[in-house]
Formats: structure tokens, C-alpha cells, sequence
């Protein structure tokens, strides 16, 4: 894989661990259990104005990577204009529209009065998601998988709300877990799979596929 010569050689993976600190190792891993409430905003020291200078979600990441027990009951704040607009433009440009018929190209039409519009209901609990447009997909067996289009409003905001959660979660899985996970794939895992086989003593290997399983928990 990745092969530039005439033969295969051995591939070292790239990716490191989605941690912004690597004081520990990607593999020491503790569960959260129920703490105290008080996971707000973190800040820095006062500046010389006095003002506190908010962190954003790299303090949200911090508490979540130093204190494993706490329990975060404030992210709402964290929903802002701004990363409504990083959201809509991590976006694919040419998806097929949900349920309202709006495409990528449309919606950036009169962007930020709609982001304003849409932070506002958001933030005042007015904000309600659309239902999924079915869609069915042929496989390879001749059988369809069915997928669910989301409105492309409701797309930004479980873009925005996946990236405030992923600055808690990601520093809870493992440096070997590559599903799902931002900036990771199966080419990746296929190469620290490559890189495991040569290096460490193998006697098994689990090949496991769950039938329908994205079906069935849909």
C-alpha cells in the first residue's frame, strides 16, 4: 500500500493521536464518571485590562484531557456564528438536498443573515430539525442500503455540535480506534495494520462484519 518502489516495504502511519498534548500515552485511557457540575468556560489569567480571555474549545479539550471525572453541563455557548460558519463550509458542495430542497450553493446565498437567524433559534431553544429524506443506495449484492438526507440547515448544526463534542471525546478513545473519527480512515488503519503485522507477534487475526449493522441502528 503507499508503495513507491518495486516491492512493498513496510509503511509507518502518519497519524498520530487526535490529542493536542501527547503527555501521556494514546493507549492509557480512563472512563468519565459522574463528578461535579461546574464545567463552564475555561480561561486564562487576566490580562492587564483584568478582562478573562475565554479559551474556547481548546479549554473544553484541556479539562476533558486533565480531568477525566468531570462531567461538562455548559457547551451551549460554545455554539456560535462563527463556528456555524466553519460548519456549512466543511460541507459537501454538491450534496443532494433534504427534505427543503435547499442546495450548499443557495444557502451561501445571504449567508450570514441565515447563520444569524439560525444561532438566534438556536440559542432561544426555537431551533427544531427536519426529518431525514430517504434515500436508497445500491450495493454490490444487488440490495439497497437505505440513507437518510439531512436538511442542509440541520447539517450545519450537527457539524457545529459534532466539533464542540469532539473536543471532549476524542481524548477518550484509543491511539489504535480509526472509525469515525476526524482526520482518520481506512487507509489509515490499513497502514497501522501493515506496520503491526511486521513488527509484533501475530498468532490471530479477528475479521468482523456485522450484518446491516448501520441499518439496524438507524
Amino acid at each position: 500500500m503507499h508503495a513507491v518502489e518495486g516491492s512493498d516495504r513496510a509503511v509507518v502511519p502518519m497519524k498520530l493521536p487526535n490529542k493536542e498534548a501527547q503527555l501521556a500515552s494514546a493507549e492509557v485511557v480512563e472512563g468519565r464518571a459522574r463528578s461535579k457540575e461546574n464545567v463552564a468556560e475555561l480561561y486564562t489569567s487576566p490580562t492587564q485590562s483584568g478582562e478573562r480571555v475565554s479559551q474556547g474549545l481548546r479549554g473544553v479539550r484541556e479539562v476533558a484531557r486533565v480531568s477525566k471525572r468531570e462531567k461538562f453541563t455548559s457547551l451551549l455557548h460554545h455554539l456560535t456564528i462563527a463556528r456555524l460558519r466553519s460548519s456549512f463550509y466543511t460541507l459537501q458542495r454538491h450534496a443532494a438536498p433534504g427534505v427543503d430542497g435547499v442546495t450548499w450553493r443557495e444557502y451561501e446565498k445571504g449567508l450570514e443573515d441565515r447563520l444569524t437567524d439560525l444561532h438566534s433559534r438556536v440559542h432561544r431553544g426555537a431551533y427544531r430539525a427536519q426529518p431525514s429524506r430517504r434515500v436508497f443506495i445500491p450495493k454490490a449484492d444487488g440490495r439497497q442500503r437505505p440513507l437518510g438526507v439531512a436538511a442542509l440547515e440541520d447539517k450545519v448544526v450537527q457539524q457545529a455540535v459534532v466539533t464542540i463534542l469532539n473536543a471532549i471525546y476524542e481524548e477518550d478513545f484509543r491511539g489504535f480506534s480509526y472509525g469515525f473519527r476526524p482526520g482518520r480512515g481506512p487507509h489509515d488503519a490499513l497502514d497501522a495494520l501493515n506496520v503491526g503485522l511486521l513488527r509484533k507477534r501475530v498468532n490471530w487475526i479477528l475479521d468482523a462484519d456485522i450484518r446491516g449493522f448501520l441499518d439496524a441502528a438507524s
